[in-house]
């Protein structure tokens, strides 16, 4: 049956996400004026003060106004809880809600999805589309872009403990890195964030906002699509629930899902596309057999070390102080500095546990002077310091799948954290290393009471325990449509999908292997390098 109703005189191409990577191909597709161009998006406007605020990310994660909440299954390896995972549900995606951190990665990163079969991805191919959508203010060179539209600036705020730390883990050993984004991921040193002036860089804010002045362009908001339509094998167009009535929209040339790791998955089970056995579960007609779709779930589970400050100098204090709040807002009204503007972290690094391998970090680090329980609680009463750590290279991968057809249902989300020995034990030299850093003349006098874990925690199995217990998710979930060539894959090196026409997946569910770092900087490359091969196999040239 072909499309019908609202818009159903078609598009060339309809984008189902407004996120890093849907914000950024509506920009490049939008380009050429003959190209008709759709954006779905579920949420709503990201015009909101702590949305467009850098630091407002820790109001906003948790917020059911900009975020929707995916329920993950208890496992071991959680300690028999469930984890959280909040999704950008609003213009820009997860982009206006994240913790702003704008890191690539390691190298080999890349280097391993093309040996994992997504060829043409490695570090020298990937590189040229990282420095294309970037406007790093520190400036060009071989490494860093300036041209771009995505503003990333190095960290605006001194916090002396900050300092004091990164001093302390080069006493640890770890050299000093001045830039994350250029040779190595290897020491430590200050993150650079995507924020432009006084405002968050989202991806909406760099990509979808200058290409909205566009005619061929539309973006429509609480639209939440429930399922590609096709004819035969070829995806023709998509349908989409807003206020309460079913719409559709043909694509003339293609359909693009950048609905993200958990959304993006769901949708191609919902239209057919998908393990044989799970759709006829369901009841679903099967339009390609793909066991792929909803396998290789990766995510980085972070643990958190806090140590009470002797000096009442923590964020935790001076948020509670009349005249420092002043002083933050007159920072960042008339120099878009201090604590106004920071991201999740502030400085951390990359370091090898005995585990790495090849001299490959294998643990990274993320720095606050302050301490909470998660983001949008109140700080802690004392005057907190919270270091974190997450492996860099999990081994475990988890499922996704559709509960039933109702496409407003979550799918069944096992994240199987640390289902593999390597990661436990990586982890638990991580939170050690850790606390050699504390350790080390240059912080060793500035706290005197380590919180979490707590010193009676000590041997291996005591730490790994605390973990399991007390850790959580930062929030990057990837893999769930894995970009290669053999019969799990769920789409080629071009991200079109396997077995089908008109259809590619584009954002974070199509890496191999999730990256070493945040993973918001790569997704917005794989939205670049994939607008390069649409724009390629539209017959218009690469742009």
């Amino acid at each position: 049956m072909q499309p019908e109703g609202k818009n159903a005189s078609g598009y060339d191409y309809i984008i189902v996400g407004s996120g890093s990577a849907g914000s950024l191909l509506a920009n490049r597709l939008s380009a050429n004026p003959d190209h008709r161009i759709l954006v779905l998006e579920a949420g709503g406007s990201d015009r909101n003060f702590w949305l467009k605020l850098p630091v407002g990310y820790f109001r906003t994660i948790y917020d059911e106004r900009f975020a929707r909440h995916f329920d993950t299954e208890p496992g071991e390896g959680t300690g028999g809880r469930n984890i959280v995972w909040p999704r950008g549900r609003v213009i820009g995606g997860s982009s206006s809600i994240n913790g702003l951190i704008f890191i690539r990665g390691q190298h080999e990163d890349f280097d391993d999805w093309d040996r994992l079969g997504a060829k043409g991805w490695r570090y020298s191919d990937v590189l040229p589309f990282f420095r294309r959508l970037e406007n790093y203010r520190g400036g060009e060179n071989q490494f860093r872009g300036k041209l771009g539209e995505m503003a990333v600036t190095d960290l605006r705020n001194d916090h002396p403990y900050c300092e004091a730390w990164v001093k302390a883990a080069q006493e640890y050993g770890l050299p000093f890195n001045p830039d994350f984004n250029a040779e190595t991921t290897y020491g430590a040193g200050a993150y650079q964030l995507s924020i432009n002036g006084r405002w968050r860089s989202s991806a909406a804010a760099a990509f979808l906002k200058p290409a909205r002045a566009r005619p061929n362009l539309t973006v429509l908001t609480g639209t939440h699509t429930t399922r590609v339509l096709f004819d035969g094998k070829r995806a023709t167009g998509v349908e989409w629930v807003e206020t309460g009535q079913i719409r559709q929209a043909v694509a003339r040339r293609e359909v693009i899902l950048s609905a993200g790791g958990i959304q993006s998955p769901q949708i191609l089970q919902l239209s057919g596309i998908g393990p044989a056995d799970l759709l006829a579960e369901h009841n679903i007609p099967l339009v390609a057999d793909a066991p792929g779709v909803g396998r290789n779930l990766q995510d980085h589970y972070q643990m958190r070390t806090i140590v009470r400050l002797k000096a009442k100098k923590s964020v935790n204090n001076e948020i509670r102080n009349p005249v420092k709040l002043a002083q933050w807002g007159l920072q960042w009204l008339f120099n878009a500095s201090g604590p106004l503007t920071v991201g999740a972290g502030q400085v951390g690094g990359a370091a090898c546990t005995k585990y790495a391998e090849n001299g490959r970090p294998d643990v990274q680090f993320n720095v606050m002077p302050l301490s909470v329980d998660k983001p949008g609680t109140p700080l802690h009463d004392y005057p907190g310091f919270t270091a974190s750590v997450w492996q860099c290279h999990p081994k475990s991968r988890g499922t996704l799948k559709i509960k039933s057809t109702d496409p407003f249902e979550q799918p069944h989300i096992d994240p199987n954290y640390f289902g593999e020995r390597r990661d436990r034990d990586v982890i638990v030299e991580g939170v050690k290393m850790l606390r050699e850093i504390y350790a080390q003349p240059a912080f060793r006098d500035l706290w005197d009471v380590e919180v979490i874990p707590g010193k009676e925690f000590q041997s291996d199995d005591q730490l790994w325990d605390k973990i399991r217990h007390g850790g959580g998710t930062v929030f990057h979930c990837v893999g769930t449509c894995r970009m290669g060539t053999d019969d799990n894959a769920v789409v080629d090196p071009n991200l079109k999908v396997h077995d089908v026409e008109g259809l590619r997946v584009i954002d974070a569910s199509v890496m191999p292997q999730i990256t070493s770092a945040n993973t918001n900087a790569p997704t917005l490359m794989i939205a670049e390098k994939g607008a390069n091969a649409v724009i390629g196999s539209s017959g218009q040239g690469a742009g």
